[in-house]
């Protein structure tokens, strides 16, 4: 696994070193030494996965508020995705910043995702999967989102929103005070 500095400090590409013969390859995915030694989250506790019939799908942008703050890693196993990581840490001195990044079967790629962060994707391609590694139990009660094309932050999605849900569609726009359960993160 090879990990790569994005923009924002402590967010992190995780790129596979893949093993190819004829058969295909073989690349590792998660080394709980291998996160540690990079001063990352090591604990797993939660996995899941997300379809998406359509291209032009956005989900997000989601976070859960202490004391169910998560990290997740995230990546594309079927299709592809436009993935965006947007720092809500109100004392961090990259509060508002976003990153994004194309992950996909092809590129193999994962995105790690520190707490105090929100989480959304936008699909590339018809039936892209999405596989989500998190180190907290999901919380309903904890479970918070932003609006995913609020002015405040200025995600800038390559392609056009074709499907969203309601719920995500209706965010209000953020309003700084209320990410002040974040502090601290």
């Amino acid at each position: 696994m090879r990990f790569v500095a994005t923009a924002i400090p402590g967010c992190w590409m995780i790129e596979q070193d893949r093993l190819a013969d004829e058969r295909g390859y073989f690349a590792r995915t998660w080394c709980t030494s291998e996160l540690a030694q990079h001063g990352l989250e090591p604990r797993l506790v939660q996995c899941s996965v997300s379809y998406n019939r359509q291209r032009g799908t956005l989900r997000g942008l989601h976070y859960q508020a202490p004391p169910r703050a998560e990290v997740k890693i995230v990546r594309c196993t079927h299709g592809a995705i436009y993935d965006v990581a947007v720092d809500l840490r109100p004392d961090s001195a990259t509060f508002r910043r976003w990153v994004g990044a194309e992950l996909g079967r092809e590129n193999g790629r994962a995105l790690y995702i520190p707490r105090g962060f929100a989480h959304g994707f936008l699909t590339l391609e018809d039936d892209s999967e999405v596989f989500y590694q998190m180190s907290e139990f999901h919380g309903p009660g904890e479970a918070r989102g932003v609006r995913w094309d609020d002015p405040f932050f200025g995600v800038r999605w390559p392609a056009r929103v074709e499907v969203m849900s309601p719920r995500d569609r209706d965010y209000p726009d953020v309003d700084p005070a209320g990410l002040n359960e974040l502090r601290g993160l």
